[in-house]
């Protein structure tokens, strides 16, 4: 007799991935439990930076107001020589394209609180905690069984899917066979967060100081709140007031808490796969970054933004399974790209240990020199997905295809759901609202035209929406300046905002509708020419 699942998603841990993993869902009207061993959000501090991309996630996650309220902007990274003289910047300060500050740092309880809040709003979301799961499978395909215990004994809940959100030490990567690809950085790094009303030296950004001798990393995370973090070097402790003193007033002896000091192990990781039939890595689960670009996180919340909206497809319109590969194929290359940025800046700050060292650290310095540089490779950090199912390959070299759309403030009808469906309203019936709120959480056709060709108009209808023109939410021209510089008439945005296919200045329609129309199970719009008759 076939199982019937208990429920549609089982997220196994309820850190930040996990749980805006189930907020995403719920929006889309996908139900979950998630198991967490902890009763409480871990109380100490773990990660603390976020950039404009990730502020945008936990927008549609429900909590991008509350989020701002305990964020405060960064300016992004200074590295810094060994008597701490600045030899680059990679500047990051202001509102990027996404709407946001470029850099937010934060304190992780506290945005765990917030995303735990709005989880306890939520009735699709059911959160167990003090719950240790102990098997997920063994069949991964159909209904997957995950067992746990708890102070009531032993229970097993049977679902039509599982997300692994259960860190470094996943028992879900077991799961689906995965193991560790080992991208050849490993160090030792005490961290240390400290509270002080002490005048320390800051520019409100990260300083990446790179000296051989005593690598670390500084930081401002709140009015009273620092980190810092040093590499730690056989036969060579030194008391902690000695190695924060170059950050604080000069003969400084007054308060000074330590809330935390505890070593830690930096690796670079990524698992060989990502998924076993209906069970999914995420976060730490499936990869592992060296902080020194402050992107750990954010690769976990771009992993629940990315499969989120492809699973909800699947278990409630009808999408086609393989819709699920392209979570992998999309986000490992992505993680990948990241995890090597940082690994590459732990070898600047350090220049690595053997006798080509002092070279290394002479080419980094002359490197940041060149004009530019710096510049272009703080805008990195998140490149355009790659060609595929769901990503249509560009026709130039200035397409838009899996790049985001941006975000800027627009003025839209204020009823429910901003709106492309909504009616005309007059300027005093529209109120100002970020783009996001106004595209909801399907797909979306923008043209640069006043009214789209029949084509494009046919499209939407097989998708459900409407194509609207972006001169309809009276924004200050980012959007049109966006399509102009793709060189676009039109483009089709999936749910998380990254462009999946582009109708090319003149032309009439998208590239390639049934390659991914199939796998969404929609209407592929007319083709050009019976689209023109």
């Amino acid at each position: 007799m076939p199982v019937v699942p208990d429920v549609p998603v089982v997220i196994v841990g309820a850190g930040p991935v996990g749980v805006t993993a189930a907020l995403l869902l719920a929006r889309r009207g996908v139900r979950s439990v998630l198991l967490e061993r902890h009763r409480d959000v871990y109380p100490l501090p773990r990660a603390l930076v976020v950039d404009d991309e990730v502020r945008r996630i936990l927008q549609a996650a429900g909590v991008g107001e509350e989020f701002a309220a305990i964020a405060r902007p960064g300016n992004g990274l200074r590295l810094l020589d060994a008597r701490h003289r600045v030899m680059a910047e990679f500047r990051r300060a202001g509102h990027g394209p996404h709407g946001y500050p470029q850099t937010s740092m934060f304190e992780q309880p506290r945005l765990e609180r917030l995303l735990r809040a709005e989880l306890a709003r939520r009735p699709e979301c059911e959160l167990r905690g003090g719950a240790e799961v102990t098997a997920v499978g063994p069949d991964t395909a159909g209904p997957v069984r995950v067992a746990y215990r708890d102070d009531d004994g032993e229970h097993e809940l049977w679902a039509e899917a599982v997300l692994g959100c259960d860190g470094a030490n996943s028992l879900t990567r077991a799961a689906v066979g995965a193991v560790w690809e080992d991208l050849r950085f490993e160090e030792s790094w005490t961290v240390v967060d400290v509270r002080t009303p002490a005048d320390v030296r800051s520019w409100d950004g990260v300083d990446q100081v790179c000296d051989p001798e005593l690598p670390a990393t500084f930081m401002r995370v709140g009015e009273d709140r620092y980190r810092w973090e040093f590499r730690q070097l056989a036969g060579a402790e030194r008391p902690l007031r000695e190695l924060i003193a170059p950050w604080l007033p000069l003969s400084y002896d007054g308060e000074f808490e330590v809330v935390r000091e505890t070593p830690y192990t930096f690796r670079a990781r990524i698992a060989d796969r990502w998924r076993a039939g209906r069970v999914f890595l995420l976060g730490d689960a499936a990869h592992l970054t060296p902080p020194f670009v402050g992107q750990g996180l954010c690769a976990g919340l771009r992993d629940a933004y990315n499969l989120s909206w492809k699973l909800a497809r699947v278990l409630r319109q009808g999408g086609d399974e393989r819709l699920l590969d392209t979570y992998e194929s999309e986000r490992r290359p992505h993680a990948r790209h990241v995890i090597r940025l940082a690994v590459a800046m732990g070898w600047a700050m350090t220049g690595g240990q053997d006798g080509a060292a002092p070279l290394r650290r002479r080419l980094l310095a002359a490197a940041c020199r060149i004009p530019g540089l710096t510049t272009l490779a703080g805008r990195d950090l998140s490149p355009p997905l790659t060609p595929g199912p769901l990503v249509r390959r560009g026709t130039t070299r200035r397409s838009l295809a899996g790049t985001y759309c941006p975000q800027p403030w627009v003025r839209a009808d204020g009823g429910a759901g901003g709106g492309p469906e909504a009616g005309p309203a007059g300027p005093a019936d529209r109120r100002r609202i970020r783009f996001d709120e106004v595209l909801g959480d399907s797909f979306a056709v923008l043209t640069a035209a006043d009214g789209p060709a029949p084509a494009l108009a046919a499209l939407a209808r097989g998708l459900g929406v409407r194509a609207v023109p972006v001169g309809a939410f009276g924004d200050d021209g980012t959007l049109a300046a966006w399509l102009r510089a793709g060189r676009a008439d039109a483009v089709l945005l999936r749910p998380d905002r990254v462009v999946l296919d582009v109708v090319p200045a003149g032309g009439r329609a998208f590239t390639d509708t049934a390659a991914w129309a199939a796998l969404l199970h929609t209407t592929p719009s007319p083709s050009p020419r019976s689209a023109t008759r």
